[in-house]
Order: structure tokens, then C-alpha cells, then sequence
């Protein structure tokens, strides 16, 4: 059992689960609590990525046949460590510690892995210069139960690592590929050379966002929670769309927009 903050292997955690850099440089993020552990663990594809599984004290005790059968399905692919409880709560970014902590090497994935086997048919997000972590993680989470194929992202979006992120996606993060882009309108073009047809979720919108026809392939722009989409982005746009408001609300927070948008869509192909 590991009892001491000053442990090598904690030093390294903390640093994982605090800078972006360090888990860049480590290819791997930090998966934190039993429901999207287990499902690591459960899944062949993620449980050959797992390198490590830290528990504390308390959660051993309390969840040793659970522990037991994990590490059965894991075939012994990754070493598991005890923390006591302080030094799991040392290395913990929740207020309270679920008491069991991955650490995963990180998937590659190419825009042909959002775009599927048929392109025109595709439904992809773009998020541009996008900020919050809670907003990004259940952006992944809609997106995934909308039905699309998955995120596209400029290079100066929030991290989709970071743990509040990660924890936001309630596991979409492992099912939903994603892509960061340092030229966004380069990319952008590159999906209408593919036959996508791309709108701009704008409040300078003309037309309505239910006036539209998403059955084929489709990509929304969701821009940044403050500034909205830079025009840069915007213009690639083959079309500008908004969503109508009551009341004397200004704009939507990004996450709903981009519900709004792709269930939406995901209606529209269901009929």
C-alpha cells in the first residue's frame, strides 16, 4: 500500500491529473470512479489501454469481490495499486473520491473516423474555440445520443482530457471519435469536399434551424460561450442558422444549441 505523498507514482499522478501537458507528453488521461472503470475494464478494447488501476484503502475493503473480478477480466494486462484513503484523496480531482482511479493511453483518431463508411451521410459537430469543461463533456455525451458520428474540434478548444471533461461525458468520451484541428476553416472545407453541408449556429441566422434539411451529410458550428463563432469559422458556413427565442434571452449556452441542433437532425432521419 502506497501511504506517502511523496511516492513517485503519486507525484506522477498529480501531475496527470493536473496539467495537460504532462498527460500530452504521457499520451494517457486519467478515468476516475467505478462506472466508467468498469466499463474500461469491461471492454477489451479499452482494457488493453488501461497501464494502470489505483485504488484506496477504504474502496478495497468495502468492493473486494468487485476488485477480484475486474482484475479476472483484466487477464493481469495492468498492475493495481492501494493508495490509503489520504493519499487517493491527495490524487483525487473530486470533492469526494470514488475511491478508484485508471490511468489509459489515449486512442488516435483520424477525420475518416467521424466521417464513417459514408461520408453523406455523416453527422458531425464542429466546436470552435469552445471553453468549459462541463460544456464540452456533455457535448460529447448529446452528440453520442443524437446520433452522431463524432466532434471536430479547432486546437484551442479545452482539453477533452481534462479530468472534469472526461467525467462530464459519462463514457462517451470512449465511444465517440474526436479530432483537434490547428487550421478549423481547412478542415471545414475539407468536410464540404465530402459532400457535408455545413451550418452555422448564429444569431444572425436568417433561417429558423427546423426549415432545414439535415438527412444528409451534416456539420453544425457551435462556437465559443462568449464570443460565439469567429467569423473565420463562420463563413465557411453553407449556411447560417438560428435557433428562435422568447423572452429577452440573447443566446442559448453552447451545449444546448448543439442538443437542439443535433437532435433535431437525428428526427429528421428517424422519419
Amino acid at each position: 500500500m502506497i501511504t506517502s505523498t511523496g511516492n513517485a507514482q503519486i507525484k506522477e499522478l498529480v501531475k496527470l491529473m493536473k496539467k495537460s501537458r504532462a498527460r500530452d507528453e504521457a499520451g494517457v488521461f486519467l478515468v476516475e470512479g467505478p462506472r466508467m472503470a468498469g466499463e474500461l475494464i469491461s471492454d477489451g478494447r479499452w482494457a488493453d489501454r488501461i497501464t494502470g488501476l489505483y485504488v484506496s484503502e477504504s474502496y478495497e475493503k468495502g468492493h473486494s469481490e468487485e476488485l477480484r473480478r475486474m482484475r479476472e477480466k483484466s487477464g493481469g494486462r495492468f498492475r493495481t495499486e492501494t493508495l490509503s484513503d489520504q493519499v487517493f484523496s491527495h490524487v483525487s480531482d473530486t470533492k469526494t473520491p470514488q475511491g478508484i482511479l485508471a490511468v489509459v493511453r489515449r486512442p488516435e483518431y483520424q477525420i475518416g473516423d467521424i466521417l464513417g463508411s459514408d461520408p453523406k451521410r455523416a453527422l458531425v459537430l464542429v466546436l470552435d474555440n469552445l471553453q468549459d469543461p462541463g460544456n464540452l463533456g456533455t457535448i460529447f455525451r448529446t452528440a453520442e445520443a443524437a446520433g452522431a458520428g463524432g466532434i471536430l474540434m479547432s486546437s484551442d478548444c479545452v482539453d477533452v482530457y481534462n479530468p472534469k471533461v472526461v467525467r462530464a461525458t459519462m463514457g462517451a468520451v470512449f465511444r465517440l471519435p474526436f479530432v483537434y484541428v490547428g487550421e478549423l476553416p481547412a478542415a471545414i472545407e475539407d468536410l464540404k469536399r465530402e459532400g457535408i453541408r455545413v451550418f452555422a449556429a448564429h444569431l444572425e441566422g436568417k433561417n429558423s434551424y427546423d426549415r432545414e434539411d439535415y438527412r444528409g451529410g451534416t456539420a453544425f458550428l457551435i462556437g465559443n460561450e462568449g464570443n460565439g463563432l469567429r467569423e473565420e469559422t463562420a463563413v465557411c458556413a453553407d449556411c447560417r442558422i438560428r435557433i428562435p427565442m422568447e423572452g429577452k434571452a440573447e443566446s442559448l449556452n453552447a451545449a444546448v444549441a448543439a442538443a437542439i441542433l443535433m437532435f433535431e437532425a437525428g428526427r429528421q432521419r428517424r422519419n
